[in-house]
Parts: structure tokens; sequence; C-alpha cells
């Protein structure tokens, strides 16, 4: 406000021929002059900067004599899965089981219409009495011809003519009586019968449905023997094959771990997956597995060399490189790893990382290079040290 009575005398000198205007001129002018310099003392002030330090959460690098593994999610198979069929062709009059019957052998499973086929049955059966009269009537003709050959009646070109037609006749009985035990066989076959103790594990057909020989109605696995089946990347299979360590661990009941063997390794990789199938032989007499169950497989041995454990949140990918941030001074900085294996939630440090180095843990996609940050929890601690520290001091007063 003294400013703006500093310039009045002027702003009075040069408005005294113009009186009328000078009250309103008046109030311009130091309304705008007051503006002006708030305007330039606002811009006289100098913003204070605020640093970026971001939280984090750390972990001490610390080495581990740990094993060299691989986890892999599967399922339960039967190691003999079965698909029945019927011998012969026909329409399906009954289905004696659903699917998860546990079935015994001997055990009906389904049954076709035995119509034509007792049909077939019967007409062999008539052949065979055709042949079989024949047979005898020869037979019986040959006998007399020999008796007639001793007492000289007739020539020995006849008696041959009936041993060959006897002959003849005995091999007709043959073939109808192998054309009638063929016929009943069919017959037989209407029934499908399971040859082995299991349990249903699918249905294929159904009741009504014309099926050809051979066809797979009934899917049969049998009990007792199971494998653990999973898929290995191409990148593990050397190593897999040395691991000896083989233990599964069902998601029903994880808690349990079950020893298994290696039984098979597929030398060809799926072609939609691309992954090479590995079956897992289970311990037999292992209590409450069940086809189809989900499970775990881990495959490990034991490594020479110890290796640092860091928690898969501490891996930052970049370009195709998988690095940590280590913190260092309250400064964090990006360092490439080697990962030697996986083991739960966890990874194994190769190389890239030193044992004590702080390592973050949980902010990893928000940092840069050279970015200060504070270590969550630190102060905290201090907190609690310091209070301690005074407790004691007042104490000893």
């Amino acid at each position: 406000m003294a400013m703006i009575n500093a310039f009045l005398p002027s702003l009075l000198a040069s408005n005294r021929a113009k009186p009328a205007v000078f009250a309103v001129n008046n109030k311009f002018l130091k309304t705008t002059v007051l503006l002006s310099i708030l305007l330039l003392a606002a811009c006289g002030k100098t913003v204070e900067k605020t640093e970026d330090i971001r939280p984090v959460r750390v972990v001490k690098a610390s080495l581990e004599s740990s094993e060299i593994a691989a986890e892999f999610s599967g399922e339960i198979r039967p190691r003999v899965e079965s698909r029945l069929g019927f011998r012969v062709p026909g329409k399906i009059l009954a289905r004696k089981v659903d699917v998860g019957t546990v079935v015994k052998r001997g055990q009906i499973l389904m049954q076709l219409d035995p119509q034509d086929l007792l049909l077939g049955q019967t007409q062999a059966k008539a052949g065979l009495g055709a042949a079989e009269s024949n047979r005898d009537l020869a037979k019986a003709e040959l006998k007399r011809y020999q008796e007639l050959r001793e007492k000289n009646f007739v020539a020995q070109a006849v008696l041959d003519a009936k041993d060959a037609a006897y002959k003849a006749a005995q091999a007709s009985y043959e073939q109808a009586k192998a054309a009638y035990s063929n016929q009943s066989n069919q017959a037989g076959y209407s029934t499908l019968i399971s040859d082995v103790d299991g349990v249903v594990t699918g249905i294929d057909a159904e009741v009504g449905q014309v099926v050809a020989a051979g066809t797979s109605v009934v899917r049969v696995a049998q009990t007792g023997e199971m494998d653990m089946v999973v898929g290995i990347p191409e990148d593990k299979i050397n190593s897999i094959r040395q691991m000896k360590d083989i233990g599964v661990r069902l998601w029903a009941n994880p808690q349990e771990i079950l020893n298994g063997k290696l039984r098979e390794l597929s030398p060809i990789a799926d072609p939609v997956t691309r992954t090479f199938t590995a079956k897992v032989a289970l311990p037999e007499g292992a209590k409450d597995v069940r086809l189809g169950m989900t499970a775990k497989v881990s495959f490990g041995m034991k490594n020479p060399h110890a290796m640092i454990r860091l928690p898969l949140t501490a891996l930052f990918q970049e370009k195709n490189t998988t690095s940590v941030w280590v913190v260092n001074e309250g400064v964090v900085n990006l360092f490439p790893v080697q990962i030697g294996a996986t083991k739960g939630e966890d990874v194994l440090i190769a190389a890239g990382v030193n044992p004590g180095q702080t390592v973050v843990t949980a902010g990893v996609n928000l940092l840069k290079a050279g970015q200060k940050v504070k270590i969550l929890g630190q102060e905290t601690n201090v907190s609690v040290a310091a209070a301690a520290s005074g407790a004691v001091t007042g104490a000893a007063k």
C-alpha cells in the first residue's frame, strides 16, 4: 500500500485537468498495482522438490544347501485301461453298469439282442445233425461191404468207393460240428463280460445303438496299479532322467508324500502341448488314491553346491533377462541372476547374488536404477529399540 501511495502524486498531477474521471482511475490503478505486486511475490517463491522414495520389502540373501528340484502337476490314471467291445455286431439290448461302477472278473457289462445269433446257432445244429446221419449211414454201408468182400461177393473197387464215401461223410460231420461250435460261441459273444477286476471309467455306447464288431462300448481300468501322468517341458528332459528322488503329493492330501518311480518317459513330444509324457508309478497299496485325482510330482537330487533361495516375487523380468533389485545404502540397482531350480514358491539362484546382500522382494516393478527406497519395517524396529533403550535409562536413574 505504501508503493501505491508513492504513485499517487504523479497521478494527481496528470489528472488535475480531469477531476471527473480521477476517482475512477484512482480506484482502478490501486487494484492493478496490488495485483501486480502479488503476482511478483508469487513468482519469487521457490518450489521445494520432494524426492521419490519407494517403500519396499527386502530379505537378506543367504546360502542354503538344497536340492535341485522340479515340480509339475498331473493326474492319477490307471496303468492299464481297456476299451471293451463286442466280438459280433448287433443292437445293444441292456447296459448293466455305469461310470464309476466297481466290477469283478466275469461280471456282465452289456448285452446284445441275441435273436439272429440264436437262429444261426439253430441252423448250425441242424446241419450237424444231418452230417451226423450221413456219416452213420456211410459207416454202416462200409461195414456191410467189408463183410461181403470177405465172402468175395463184391469187387475191391466197390469196397474202396464205400470207404471213400464214409471218409467224406466223416469230414462233413467234423465240418458241421466245428460250424456249430463257432456259432454257439457267436451266440455267447452277445454278452459282454469283464475279464478283469476294475472300475468303469467310460461308457461309449447306449441301449438301442447298433454297433459293429470290435467297437468300444465300455472302458474298464484295472485297479491296483496306478500311475501319475505329467507333461515334461523339453528343457527338463535331460535333468529329469538323472533325478531319482521322486515324490508325489495329492491335492486332496498335500501333507503326505508318496514315493514314486519314473516308469516311462515318452521319446516324442505331444503335438498339441509340446511336452513329453512321463508316467510315475505309485507304490502298491497307497491309501486314499483315486483315479482322476490331481497331484503334484517333484523330481530332485542332492545339490553339491549351495544356492541362494529367494521368493518368486523378487524376480524382475525385462527383455528376456531375469534380474533382482539389490539395496545398497538406501539405493537400489539391478543385478542379472541365473536361476538354478524352483522349489515350491521359491527359486534357487545359482549366480548373480552374493550372500549378505539385501534383495527387494516386494515392489520390484515400480523401481528404477539408482532410486532411493525405504525398507518397510525398519523404522518400526528402530523405534522399538529406541523406546526400549529409553526405558532402561529411566530405570537406571
